[in-house]
């Protein structure tokens, strides 16, 4: 008799434990996603953003920024994905300790921007760099020899100086990709495009500084963030807050960990060549 009884009240906890697990689910809740280190792999990020644009227990989204740029495509991929999300729930950014140049194009189109007085940001521009190693490999007695499809396919290869025309090719490549830096801008924060080119020559700026530009649109820490995106979702205050964070390697652990590298910049490596 008393094993029955036993074996009811456990069947009964795993019931009521199942139950409330079911409900905690389901219940109102704001999200917490790191943006972290350079920018150079998307795909974690872009899937955070996805899962909680998907879970409709997630009523707002708070993007923690610590991060000084990097890649333009991955940046725009992280931009875009936002983008849809702020389509179907309240975005906040809450920039750290800097979120400049790619950093900062993945905050504008957050509903609000808060970052902290001191943080850095801005850095708004773009850049490409090439190596040139021609002098020294001549020196050392080392001749390349390259075979192409086209007189620019080598554009950017340390083993040859830029012509003149191939420097004009890349300017007005740069330039291009600084207007859609600008334009991604525009498009949500409250500041005229030609007032931002004033601003928008690499520059970094204070959160203080950025705040009176326009550039963000409050300041305040991590939990003033968490309570705005509360706010803009109509949820109460003591809603709970999740952590969205994608499953690491054991590579990736390692070699942050261990030896202090990005796996996304190994994995890019020197094929990586415009940045924020």
């Amino acid at each position: 008799m008393k094993k029955k009884i036993l074996i009811i009240v456990l069947i009964l906890a795993v019931v009521l434990y199942v139950i409330s697990g079911i409900k905690a689910s389901k219940e109102p809740k704001v999200a917490l996603i790191k943006v972290e280190d350079s920018i150079m792999g998307y795909m974690d990020t872009v899937e955070s953003i996805a899962k909680a644009q998907k879970d409709e227990s997630i009523k707002a989204v708070v993007i923690i920024v610590d991060s000084p740029g990097g890649a333009v495509g991955a940046s725009q991929e992280i931009y875009r994905s936002i983008e849809k999300l702020r389509e179907k729930k309240p975005v906040v950014v809450s920039m750290g300790n800097v979120a400049a140049s790619g950093g900062y194009y993945i905050s504008a189109p957050a509903n609000v921007i808060y970052a902290n007085p001191g943080t850095i940001t801005g850095s708004i521009g773009v850049i490409i760099q090439q190596v040139d190693l021609s002098e020294i490999l001549s020196k050392v007695g080392v001749k390349v020899n390259t075979v192409k499809s086209g007189e620019n396919k080598d554009i950017l290869y340390p083993t040859k100086p830029l012509t003149p025309e191939q420097r004009k090719i890349l300017e007005e490549t740069v330039k291009d990709v600084y207007e859609q830096f600008l334009d991604a801008i525009v498009k949500y924060r409250k500041i005229d495009k030609e007032k931002l080119r004033q601003y928008a020559d690499g520059r970094v700026f204070s959160g203080r500084q950025a705040r009176e530009i326009g550039l963000v649109d409050k300041l305040g820490n991590v939990q003033d963030a968490i309570r705005e995106a509360k706010m803009l979702a109509k949820i109460p205050e003591d809603a709970p807050v999740i952590e969205i964070t994608p499953p690491k390697s054991v590579l990736d652990e390692f070699l942050k960990s261990k030896l202090g590298i990005d796996q996304n910049f190994v994995k890019t490596g020197i094929y990586y060549m415009m940045e924020f």
